[in-house]
Formats: structure tokens, C-alpha cells, sequence
């Protein structure tokens, strides 16, 4: 139990991270596991590691310690587990293609792929600027994906060079209500 204790309040430090999956497992004592990434990129090179995203959200606030409040990096990482729990669930009961994540060696990351045919961006700003976009038109040149979104706090979707930048609220309406992928 102790080990376990240990573990979880260094996950909970690690939400929504890239981790070393090796210090993880030497800071909580405990054996190291890996987690698959996403590698199928031409142009530039996959760095094989993953995120970890915390089993639930309120969970991983309270064994850090933090209360969750817009603005704030936990709020950022927070909407992100959120989001992903709501595809991880989408495809358990839908859709079975696997979600993963990208990001290539010299940094470009993009949060969700779904199965082979849509990028996902979360970011937790009511503005978002084509720099926030950077990732996935980064992967866009690749052209492996039919769809490349980034979900937001934005009222509005509008375009921006191939994205199309989503508010949260009618990315899941188009996941659950329509019942059609993203």
C-alpha cells in the first residue's frame, strides 16, 4: 500500500505530462511500464514516449494538492484529461480505433490522433493564435489525416490555414450527439 500511495500522488504530478516513465517509477518505488505512441511519420522523426493522463481529474487535484481554476496550468492539463476521457469513452462504445499522441523529435507535439484519419489539438484558451497551431500544421504537411482540429474555450469555430479550431462544447456534440467522429 505504501508503494502505492507513492505512486499516485507522483501521477497525479505527472497528469496530462510527457513522462519518463523510468524516474516516474524510481520517484513512486515501483516497476516501470510503457505506453505506446503514435510513429507512423515520414518527415520527421516520432520520439517513442507518451503522455499520462490521470484516471480522473478531481482525483488528480487532490493528491497535488491544487484546486483546478481557469488560467492556470492545472486547468490546461485538466481540460486536456477531460477531453480524453471523453474520446478514450467514445471509442470504447463507438468506435474502437485507437487514441494516441505524437511528437517528434525536435518538439512538435499534437495531443489526440484518432485512428488514421483525425488530429487533435486541446487547448484551454478562449483565443487561440496560429501559433497555438503550429503542431498540427506541422503535422499537416505529412497528409496522413483527413481532419485536423484544435478544441478550445473559443465561442466561435472559424478555419485557420487547414485547422479547424473547434469550441469544446460542439467537438462533443459532433462525438456523442451525432454519433459521427470528430
Amino acid at each position: 500500500m505504501p508503494a502505492f500511495s507513492r505512486f499516485l500522488r507522483v501521477a497525479a504530478h505527472s497528469n496530462a505530462t510527457i513522462v519518463n516513465f523510468t524516474n516516474a517509477a524510481n520517484d513512486a518505488q515501483v516497476p516501470v511500464e510503457e505506453v505506446k505512441a503514435w510513429e507512423r511519420s515520414k518527415k520527421r522523426k516520432p520520439l517513442v514516449s507518451s503522455k499520462y493522463y490521470f484516471f480522473d481529474v478531481g482525483v488528480a487535484s487532490a493528491l497535488q494538492g491544487r484546486l483546478v481554476r481557469p488560467g492556470t496550468p492545472e486547468f490546461g492539463a485538466a481540460f486536456e484529461t477531460w477531453l480524453l476521457h471523453e474520446l478514450v469513452s467514445y471509442r470504447d462504445y463507438v468506435s474502437g480505433e485507437p487514441v494516441n499522441y505524437w511528437r517528434s523529435t525536435s518538439g512538435f507535439e499534437v495531443d489526440f490522433v484518432l485512428g488514421n484519419h483525425t488530429a487533435i489539438e486541446i487547448k484551454a484558451k478562449e483565443t487561440v493564435s496560429p501559433q497555438d497551431l503550429k503542431s498540427l500544421r506541422i503535422l499537416g504537411e505529412e497528409r496522413k489525416f483527413k481532419r485536423y482540429l484544435c478544441v478550445c474555450l473559443e465561442r466561435r469555430k472559424r478555419r485557420v490555414e487547414g485547422v479547424l479550431v473547434l469550441p469544446y462544447g460542439e467537438f462533443l456534440e459532433a462525438l456523442w450527439i451525432r454519433d459521427s467522429s470528430p
